[in-house]
């Protein structure tokens, strides 16, 4: 058991069970013990790899994609240019350096990062190092002054979860509690959830439904400003277009885990409903059709500039070159799983590769 454990059973024993929001906000974010404040669990020596880690072609694609939507609403300067949950830097150092085409574009971006772990804010900062970013702890403190284009990849599957069964015309709560000493989820006595009334109709007794507060008040302050001030978001993640099934899951050492087993020490991740978030965004303005990763990647040329990258490569470099782009479009590995979802203003186009 880590040292977190040992906490959360304290904690447990005194004041009684956790929501799973609640434990999945320790076992990231606690600040001696968290998952993500106390390494960078990015690459082979890692926990999980994301697509700018696969490969550059993904980072310059969503670069030219925000590009092109910016001068698409008429090239407005300055701009705010976002990421939330940057990783080391990778995707938003590919977009910039492919950005770098577009006249205007850097002289009129203010890049502001979003990030909770200090170890990759220091990834970020050598990465990023020409680009003189500024980093915030939430959204909230992101200038709301100006037109927004924002990143989101693999983000919102990080946010803490709330998970419930159906029991009749009630839900009953995961919460994690103690077993013969050791942590373990469970399940509260039924009762009515106001806001899962709608999904009555389309589930069944035993059907579980996850939701995610965290992530509509994120979504809402987005479309806000970009309804407020023009701009488009790119939320980008795995996930579906509405809930159903338990998707809560640990993954330590690229191999999945048992969530409950050793707190801290692994990530915790959960599928996005993507229908939450549009619905959080329907108040502002306008959001696209939800599209598969590998569908909004070639829509963008991807395997025209993989072609074009393959012709300066040969051996074991040229094979995980290939690979890099069948892993990022595939049906079979990344191109159905993950999706995006874009957030841009009435009126306006939506961003290249997506239809409203």
């Amino acid at each position: 058991m880590t040292a977190l454990a040992d906490i959360l059973k304290r904690q447990i024993a005194t004041t009684g069970p956790l929501t799973l929001a609640d434990y999945m906000t320790s076992c990231l974010l606690h600040p001696v013990h968290g998952y993500y404040t106390t390494r960078d669990p990015l690459g082979a020596q890692g926990d999980f790899t994301t697509a700018p880690e696969i490969s550059q072609m993904f980072g310059e694609l969503i670069g030219l994609c925000l590009a092109q939507t910016w001068l698409d609403q008429g090239a407005p300067a300055p701009f705010i240019l976002a990421e939330l949950g940057p990783g080391r830097g990778t995707l938003m150092a590919d977009a910039l350096r492919a950005a770098h085409t577009v006249p205007g574009f850097h002289a009129a971006a203010q890049l502001h990062l979003v990030e909770a772990s200090p170890t990759l804010r220091r990834e970020q900062a050598s990465r990023l190092s020409d680009h003189t970013p500024t980093w915030h702890d939430s959204i909230e403190t992101v200038p709301d002054d100006a037109p927004l284009f924002l990143i989101a990849n693999e983000f919102f599957d990080a946010l803490p979860i709330r998970q419930f069964t159906r029991d009749g015309d009630g839900w009953r709560e995961c919460v994690v509690g103690l077993s013969q000493g050791t942590l373990a989820p469970g399940l509260t006595d039924p009762a009515p959830q106001d806001a899962l009334a709608h999904r009555i109709p389309d589930t069944t007794d035993g059907d579980i439904v996850e939701t995610c507060s965290p992530a509509l008040a994120i979504t809402a302050a987005i479309a806000a400003r970009i309804g407020g001030h023009g701009g488009a978001a790119l939320l980008i993640d795995y996930g579906d277009w509405r809930s159903l099934g338990d998707t809560l899951q640990a993954l330590e050492h690229h191999a999945t885990a048992d969530p409950f087993a050793n707190p801290g020490q692994a990530d915790l991740t959960a599928h996005v409903d993507f229908e939450a978030l549009a619905g959080a965004a329907a108040a502002f303005k306008t959001h696209s059709k939800l599209t598969p990763q590998g569908v909004f990647l070639e829509r963008l040329g991807i395997t025209q500039r993989a072609q074009a990258l393959a012709q300066r490569l040969s051996g074991s470099a040229l094979q995980s070159h290939v690979a890099a782009h069948r892993r990022l479009t595939h049906p079979a590995e990344m191109g159905s799983l993950f999706k995006i979802l874009a957030l841009f203003p009435k009126g306006a186009p939506p961003p290249p590769g997506l239809n409203s």
